[in-house]
C-alpha cells in the first residue's frame, strides 16, 4: 500500500515490486538469522506416492525499469535490515492448505485407535519447510469413517499433525473422486480426452458425477469455514477442488483465496469439449490468484477464459467487468537439501557401493515413474530397444533400470498397460539378454528413500519420457543427487520440467522413437566437459528454486494480489444505494430518468452466442421491465428519456406504447412517443465519408465469420462479439489501420472502440454533447415551470459516451469547465464542406428539424461553401439552455453504470436485472 507522501522512511514499500522484494529479503534474512531447528529427518524412510499428482506433476504498467528495480531492492533490504536490528520477527500468518488428500495416511487399529503415517511429496515437503507461516492442512483422510466415535478420535489424532479431516462416504468417493476427478478431469487435462468406451453410460452418469463433485467441494468449503479466522490465507490445490474458490467466496468475499493446478491445463480446444467447461472456469476465476507450473498452462487457461467465456485476457490475468483474477506461473521444486544430505548417510553409501559392484563395467540408465498412461513407459522401452538395434557395441555395456510404481491396479486400462509393459520387457530381454545379464531390470514396486537416492547417484543417464506431465519432479531429484557423477538428463518436452531444466537436459519428443534412441546414444558418448556444463546449469536451478521457495513465493504473491485488488477497488464506484435513490425520488416533484437501452432495458444475451446474436440484432425489452416502466411513464411528475446509440426504427418498435422521449443515435434524433422525429444535429453535418467506410465494413464483415455491421444516419458500427475473439481483434486492428490510412484520413470523424466493436461517427456526436439540447427541447415541449430536482441516469455506455454522466455533476470552477459541457464549446472545425443540397433535401423531407438550435450552432458563420464553428467560452449560460432548469442540490443526482466496473458514473448496477429491481422500487414508493 502506498504510504504517506511525506513519509520518506524506506521501511514503507511504495510499489508492488518493492513489496515483493521486501518479502523475499525477509525470507532470506529469516533463514540466515534464525536457522530452523526442525531440520527434515532424512533417516525416515519414504516411498514414491503411488497416486499423488501433487508429487509427480507436479502487468498493465509494463516491466519495471532499472531505477525502479534498484529502488525496490534498496527499500526491501532497508526494511529487512531494520527488522534484524530490532530483532523483529513478523507474526506468522495462518495458512489453510486445502487439498483432496491429507499428507497423512490413517489406519484404524481398534476402537478409538489410529495409526498415522506421513506421506512425502513435492507439496508436503514444500509446506513442511515453510516456517514463516502457521500452516494447517485440510483434506480427505483416505478412509471411510461412518461412526461419530471414529470421526472424533481421528480428528483428535490428526490435530496433533496440524491436519483437519473432511469425511466423505464411499458413495461420494466413488462419484466424486473415482468418477468425475479421475475418469473425466484427469484424462482431459492430460490430453487423453473424455471416455470413449460405453459413451451412453458415460453420458448418463456424467451429471450425477458432476453434482457429486460440486457437493464434495461444498463439504470441503464447510470445513474451511469452520476453521477460518480473519486474515487467513486459503490455498486450494488441484483439479479436485476447482469449485472450491466459488464456495469460499460465497461464504466470505473478503477471504484470501488462491488456487494452484499441479497437472497440465489443456488448450482451449480440448477444454471446450468438457460439458461443465464454463462453470468450472468461472468457479476458478473467483479466486484472487490462479497458479500453474508453466507459462504454457497459464496461457492455455487465459485462452480458455477468453474463447469460452468471452472475457478479456490481459498480461496480468483475466478481467471480468473490472474484476481482475491474476494468473501466473509458479514452477514447483523439491527439498534439494534433503537429497544432498542423504548422500552422506552411511546406509545410502552402502547402497551406492552395492550398486556399483552389481553393475560394474556397464553404464546405468534409470527411469522412475508411476505405472501410468501419461508416463510414456512403453515408448521409453521401445526407444531403448531401437538404440540396442542400432548400436550393437553397447548391448553388453548398458543397463536400463525401470522403477514402475503400481497405481489404480483395479482399473482395466491400467491392468492392460501393465501387461503391455511386461510383454515388451520380456521380449527385449529375451532378444538381447544373456545367461548372466539382461538389458532391462523392471521393478513393479516403489523404493525406499535411501535406495532411491543411491540409485540416482550411480545413474549415468536418467530417462524421462512423459507424454504429458504437470512437472515431473523425478528429474529434479536426479539432478540433486548428481553432484559427483554429473550424469545426463534426457527429458520429454511435454513435461513441465522441460521449461525449467530444458537448457541443461536433452529434450526429446517421446513419440519419436528414433529421436529418443539417438539421444540415448548421444548422452552415453557425451564429453565430460559438456556433461559438467549441463549439470551445473540444472543443479543451480534445482538448489535455488526449491519447494519451500515455491510455496513462499505463491503466498507472498497472493497477499500482494489482495493489496493490488484493494487499490483497484478504491477506484471503482460503489453499488447504487437503492434505498437512498428511492427516498430522494419520492420526495422530489419534477424527475428526469435517462435510461440506456442495450444491456440496460434489454433481456440478457447468451455470451456464447447460441441464439444470442439474433437476440442482439433484434434487441427486445427485458420481459419483466415493461410493467414498471409503463407505470413510471404514466407518472406526471416523471419524464423518461431512453438515450441510445441504436437506430430510430429499433426504438420505435420497442417503445411506441410508452409515454416517454426517445433519443436515437446518441441523441442526434429525438421525439416524444406521441410526436414526430426531429434532429438535434447541425444542419450542414459533413457525412461524405459514409460510403467509403461502409465498403470497408462490408469487406471485413465478409471475412470475419459471425460479425455484422449496422448503418445508421450519423455512424457505422462493426460488431464482432460473436466471432472468434483472437481473430476478431486481429481483424479490428487491421480495419483501423486501413481506415486511418484511407477513407477517414482527412475526415472529421471519431473512431470509438468498444470491447468487441468499432464505430465510426461524425465528430462531436456523443450522448453528453446532445443531452443539453435534448433537455432544452423537453422543457419547451412540456412547458415546464418548476426546475428538475431529481435526475437518475442509468446505462451501459461506451467510454466516449460517459460524458452524459458528468453533464449533471455540480459546477466546477469557471477556469476549468466540465468536460461534458465544455465539449460543445471546444469543437472547432475549420473548412468543413457542406453536404450537397440533394442530400440535405432528402433528409429534410424525412425529418422535422429541431425548432431551436443550440447557441453554438446559431453562431456558426457561413462563408460560401464552408462553415466555420467558433468557440464560445464567455456565453456559457446561454449555451446550457437545458441545464439551466436543473436544481439537483447534489444529493438528488444518481448516475449508474450497468455491468461496468470502470466508469465515470457515481454508482454501479450489476445487470439489467438490477435495473428491473430499481424501477420496481421506484414504482412502489409512496409518491409515485
Amino acid at each position: 500500500m502506498r504510504g504517506n507522501k511525506y513519509d520518506s522512511s524506506p521501511m514503507t514499500p511504495r510499489t508492488r515490486l518493492e513489496r515483493l522484494l521486501r518479502e523475499r529479503e525477509l525470507r532470506k534474512s529469516s533463514r540466515f538469522s534464525h536457522p530452523s531447528a526442525e531440520a527434515t529427518d532424512v533417516n525416515k524412510e519414504a516411498e514414491l506416492p503411488a497416486n499423488d499428482p501433487c508429487s509427480a506433476e507436479g502487468d498493465h504498467s509494463g516491466l519495471p525499469n532499472e531505477e525502479e528495480l534498484l529502488e525496490g531492492v534498496a527499500a526491501a533490504r532497508a526494511f529487512a535490515d531494520g527488522c534484524q536490528k530490532q530483532d523483529v520477527r513478523p507474526p506468522k500468518q495462518r495458512l489453510l492448505v486445502v487439498a483432496n488428500r491429507l499428507p497423512v495416511s490413517a489406519t484404524r487399529r481398534g476402537e478409538g485407535l489410529w495409526q498415522l503415517e506421513m506421506s512425502v511429496g513435492g507439496l508436503v515437503s514444500a509446506l513442511l519447510g515453510l516456517k514463516e507461516f502457521d500452516a494447517r492442512w485440510i483434506g480427505w483422510a483416505g478412509v471411510n469413517v461412518p461412526d461419530d466415535v471414529g470421526r472424533r478420535t481421528l480428528t483428535h489424532a490428526l490435530a496433533q499433525k496440524r491436519c483437519i479431516p473432511v469425511f466423505l462416504d464411499e458413495a461420494m468417493v466413488h462419484q466424486y473422486y473415482n468418477g468425475y476427478c479421475n475418469n473425466i478431469l484427469w484424462p482431459l487435462f492430460h490430453y487423453l480426452g473424455l471416455p470413449q468406451e460405453d459413451r451412453l453410460a458415460t453420458t448418463r452418469s456424467f451429471q450425477s458425477q458432476f453434482d457429486a463433485y460440486k457437493k464434495a467441494n461444498q463439504m470441503f468449503a464447510e470445513v474451511v469455514n469452520q476453521h477460518y479466522e480473519e486474515g487467513d490465507v486459503v490455498w486450494c490445490h488441484d483439479y479436485h477442488l476447482m469449485f472450491l474458490p466459488k464456495c469460499l467466496k460465497e461464504y466470505n468475499n473478503n477471504m484470501k483465496v488462491g488456487w494452484f493446478l499441479h497437472t497440465p491445463f489443456p488448450s482451449s480446444e480440448i477444454h471446450r469439449t468438457l460439458p461443465s467447461r464454463s462453470e468450472l472456469l468461472r468457479s476458478v476465476l473467483v479466486a484472487d490468484l490462479v497458479g500453474f507450473h508453466t507459462y504454457d498452462y497459464a496461457r492455455h487457461f487465459v485462452s480458455a477464459c477468453t474463447r469460452i467465456l468471452g472475457l478479456e485476457g490481459t498480461p496480468e490475468g483475466v478481467e471480468d467487468q473490472g474484476k481482475l483474477t491474476r494468473v501466473a506461473a509458479f514452477p514447483i521444486g523439491i527439498d534439494s537439501e534433503r537429497f544432498i544430505r542423504a548422500l552422506e548417510l552411511p546406509q545410502v553409501k552402502d547402497h551406492m557401493k552395492e550398486l556399483k559392484q552389481r553393475f560394474a563395467g556397464r553404464k546405468v540408465m534409470l527411469g522412475v515413474d508411476r505405472l501410468d498412461m501419461i508416463k510414456g513407459i512403453p515408448q521409453k522401452i521401445l526407444a531403448f530397444e531401437k538404440f540396442l538395434e542400432e548400436n550393437p557395441h553397447w548391448r553388453d555395456r548398458v543397463v536400463l533400470l525401470q522403477i514402475a510404481v503400481p497405481t489404480r491396479t483395479d482399473v482395466p486400462e491400467y491392468q492392460k498397460l501393465t501387461s503391455q509393459v511386461h510383454e515388451i520387457v520380456g521380449r527385449i530381454n529375451g532378444r538381447f539378454g544373456t545367461l548372466t545379464a539382461v538389458p532391462i531390470h523392471h521393478l513393479d514396486r516403489s523404493l525406499d528413500f535411501h535406495a532411491l537416492c543411491a540409485l540416482y547417484a550411480v545413474t549415468d543417464v536418467a530417462l524421462v519420457t512423459s507424454l504429458r506431465d504437470g512437472m515431473n519432479l523425478v528429474s529434479y531429484e536426479f539432478v540433486a543427487c548428481q553432484a559427483s557423477k554429473k550424469g545426463v538428463l534426457i527429458l520429454s518436452e511435454f513435461a513441465g520440467a522441460a521449461q525449467s531444466l530444458g537448457a541443461g537436459a536433452i529434450l526429446v519428443n517421446p513419440w519419436n522413437i528414433t529421436e529418443v534412441a539417438s539421444s540415448i546414444s548421444y548422452a552415453l558418448d557425451m564429453p565430460a566437459d559438456e556433461r559438467e556444463k549441463r549439470h551445473q546449469h540444472n543443479f543451480k536451478h534445482v538448489t535455488t528454486h526449491t519447494s519451500q521457495e515455491w510455496a513462499a513465493t505463491f503466498v507472498s504473491e497472493l497477499n500482494d494480489t489482495i493489496v493490488e485488488a484493494q487499490l483497484r477497488t478504491r477506484q471503482v464506484p460503489p453499488l447504487l444505494p437503492m434505498k437512498d435513490a428511492v427516498d430522494c425520488y419520492s420526495k422530489s416533484n419534477n424527475r428526469l430518468l435517462i435510461l440506456g437501452f442495450n444491456s440496460t432495458l434489454t433481456e440478457s444475451v447468451d455470451a456464447l452466442g447460441r441464439n444470442g446474436q439474433l437476440k442482439e440484432i433484434e434487441l427486445k425489452l427485458h420481459p419483466y421491465i415493461k410493467e414498471p416502466l409503463k407505470k413510471l411513464c404514466d407518472d406526471p411528475k416523471t419524464t423518461i428519456v431512453v438515450l441510445s446509440g441504436s437506430d430510430r426504427t429499433i426504438l420505435d418498435d420497442n417503445f411506441n406504447e410508452y409515454n416517454m422521449w426517445l433519443a436515437a443515435e446518441n441523441g442526434i434524433f429525438l421525439r416524444p412517443t406521441m410526436g414526430e422525429w426531429m434532429t438535434t444535429m447541425p444542419e450542414n453535418l459533413y457525412m461524405d465519408w459514409v460510403e467509403s467506410v461502409k465498403h470497408v465494413f462490408e469487406y471485413f464483415t465478409e471475412r470475419t465469420p459471425r460479425s455484422h455491421f449496422e448503418l445508421r444516419e450519423t455512424s457505422l458500427v462493426w460488431n464482432y462479439k460473436y466471432s472468434d475473439v483472437e481473430f476478431g481483434r486481429i481483424q479490428a486492428r487491421d480495419m483501423l489501420q486501413h481506415l486511418w490510412t484511407g477513407p477517414i484520413s482527412n475526415a472529421s470523424v471519431d473512431v470509438v472502440q468498444g470491447s468487441r466493436s468499432v464505430e465510426v461517427r461524425a465528430v462531436g456526436v456523443t450522448k453528453g454533447a446532445a443531452i443539453d439540447r435534448i433537455l432544452g427541447e423537453i422543457v419547451r415541449y412540456k412547458g415546464m415551470k418548476s426546475p428538475i430536482d431529481y435526475v437518475l441516469c442509468v446505462g451501459d455506455f461506451l467510454t466516449k459516451d460517459e460524458d452524459v454522466y458528468t453533464f449533471f455533476e455540480p459546477e466546477l470552477p469557471s477556469e476549468s469547465p466540465p468536460a461534458a459541457r465544455g465539449m460543445l464549446t471546444n469543437l472547432v472545425r475549420a473548412s468543413v464542406p457542406k453536404i450537397p443540397a440533394s442530400k440535405s433535401a432528402s433528409k429534410s423531407s424525412r425529418l422535422k428539424k429541431q425548432r431551436s438550435m443550440s447557441t453554438l450552432e446559431k453562431r456558426a458563420i457561413s462563408h460560401g461553401n464552408e462553415i466555420v464553428l467558433q468557440p464560445i467560452m464567455q456565453d456559457r449560460k446561454s449555451m446550457r439552455e437545458g441545464s439551466s432548469v436543473l436544481d439537483l442540490k447534489g444529493d438528488n443526482y444518481f448516475s449508474c453504470a450497468v455491468g461496468r466496473k470502470r466508469s465515470n458514473a457515481r454508482y454501479l448496477l450489476g445487470s439489467a436485472d438490477d435495473v428491473v429491481t430499481l424501477l420496481k422500487e421506484l414504482v412502489q414508493c409512496p409518491s409515485s
